[in-house]
C-alpha cells in the first residue's frame, strides 16, 4: 500500500500499520472498494484517511469518553465508522458531507458494522448546516476533512458548539510539506491557519506528522 504519510518510506509505512490495530473484515473491506473506486478514476485516491490514523481516531474517541461527535467531510465513510465504533450505547454521530455517491457507500458500510443507528448524515453546504446547528456546547469530539479553504470557518462555527475539553481533529495540515512552500489557495489556507491556532488562546493544540498531517485542538 502507498504510505500516506509523506514522511514515511513504503517499508516504514508497513511496519507502523503491523504494529497498529489492524482494520477488521468490515473496515478493511471498506477500504479495499474505496481504493477500486480510485483506480477506476471514480475518486481520488488521497481522499481516505490512512488506516493507523483510523485506529488512533476510533481510540481516542473512546479514551476521551465522547458521546457526541460530529464529521466535516465524509467521503466513503471509513473516518466516520471508526469514530462510530468508538462511541458507547447511545451515542451519536453527525456527519456533513455533500456528495450522495461516495456517502451511499458509507452508508452500506456503517450498516455492515452495525453502527448505522449511531450515524446521522446530512447532505448539503457543511458549513450553512453547522450554522444552523444550535450554537451551545453539544460535541465531545470533532473531525474536519473537507475543503481546505473552508476549515477556518470550520473551526470557527465548531468552538462555541464543542463541549470543554472537546477534542477537534482537523486532518491534512501539512499539505505533504507545502506548508514550507504554499503552491496554491488550499496550502495559502492550511498555512494561514495552522499559526493563527497555535497563538489562539481559546484552542491547546498540537500539529503531528501522522500521514499528511493532524492536528489535534482541546477547547480550553
Amino acid at each position: 500500500m502507498t504510505p500516506r504519510s509523506f514522511l514515511l518510506s513504503a517499508e516504514l509505512a508497513d511496519y507502523v500499520r503491523a504494529s497498529s490495530e489492524p482494520p477488521d473484515e468490515v473496515a478493511a473491506a471498506l477500504i479495499a472498494e474505496t481504493a477500486e473506486m480510485a483506480a477506476r478514476g471514480e475518486a481520488p485516491p488521497t481522499l481516505q484517511i490512512a488506516p493507523e490514523q483510523g485506529a488512533l481516531m476510533q481510540l481516542l474517541t473512546t479514551a476521551v469518553g465522547a458521546r457526541r461527535a460530529i464529521e466535516i467531510g465524509t467521503f466513503t465513510g471509513f473516518s466516520a465508522l471508526c469514530i462510530a465504533r468508538g462511541l458507547p450505547a447511545g451515542g451519536s454521530l453527525l456527519c456533513l458531507d455533500n456528495d450522495a455517491g461516495w456517502t451511499a457507500v458509507a452508508q452500506r458500510y456503517w450498516a455492515r458494522a452495525g453502527v448505522a443507528d449511531r450515524v446521522e448524515l446530512r447532505l448539503g453546504d457543511a458549513l450553512e448546516t453547522l450554522r444552523g446547528l444550535p450554537a451551545e456546547p453539544t460535541f465531545d469530539l470533532a473531525f474536519v476533512d473537507a475543503d481546505k479553504t473552508g476549515y477556518a470557518g470550520y473551526v470557527e462555527e465548531l468552538h462555541p458548539r464543542m463541549t470543554a475539553n472537546g477534542i477537534v481533529l482537523l486532518d491534512n495540515t501539512l499539505r505533504s510539506g507545502r506548508v514550507l512552500d504554499p503552491r496554491d489557495e488550499s496550502d495559502r489556507a492550511l498555512v494561514e491557519l495552522n499559526a493563527a491556532l497555535a497563538a489562539d488562546p481559546r484552542w491547546e493544540t498540537a500539529l503531528m506528522p501522522l500521514s499528511d498531517g493532524l492536528t489535534l485542538l482541546r477547547k480550553r
